[in-house]
């Protein structure tokens, strides 16, 4: 027997059921309601699907898209591609996890958390980065210093 899921799983579980081919909708959907993948789904959604637990958790690992707890409330992901590197990307890396104390692709620290992404589209206006979501291109130092403040503002009096 199946453990009930919670409230998000439930709808999506019975929108997709049966339908294995509907993993990565289900994912999706999952994460953008509830900001992660829970661990604890995998068993529920291989059952829905009829794919084995180690298939989901297979294409949850996969991706880098997916996340298996939840995200910190801020979250800054620095394009890495080549086009964002050769214009300052990768010092205006090291100055975030200067700025921040936290490690790309590693551990958050006060409340952020900072992520590689490869490409955002954006490599005239490079580098470039979303800071919860939003696009900042041409970004310098200074620039992020402002846009994290704004965004750090906005997170904890609840508007972002």
């Amino acid at each position: 027997m199946v453990p009930t899921p919670h409230a998000t799983l439930a709808p999506l579980l019975a929108r997709h059921s049966g339908r294995a081919h509907e993993l990565l909708p289900l994912l999706h959907a999952l994460q953008d309601a509830d900001g992660y993948v829970d661990p604890a789904h995998v068993p529920a959604i291989a059952t829905a699907l009829n794919l084995s637990r180690a298939e989901v958790h297979g294409v949850i690992t996969f991706y880098h898209h997916f996340r298996s707890a939840p995200p910190p409330p801020t979250v800054v992901q620095v394009c890495r591609a080549e086009a964002c590197r050769s214009r300052g990307g990768e010092a205006l890396v090291a100055h975030i996890e200067a700025c921040t104390g936290a490690h790309i692709d590693g551990a958050s620290c006060d409340g952020v958390g900072v992520e590689s992404v490869y490409c955002l589209g954006q490599c005239a206006l490079s580098p470039a980065l979303t800071i919860n979501g939003e696009l900042h291109a041409r970004m310098s130092a200074t620039r992020f210093d402002v846009a994290l403040a704004s965004a750090v503002i906005r997170t904890e009096g609840g508007h972002g």
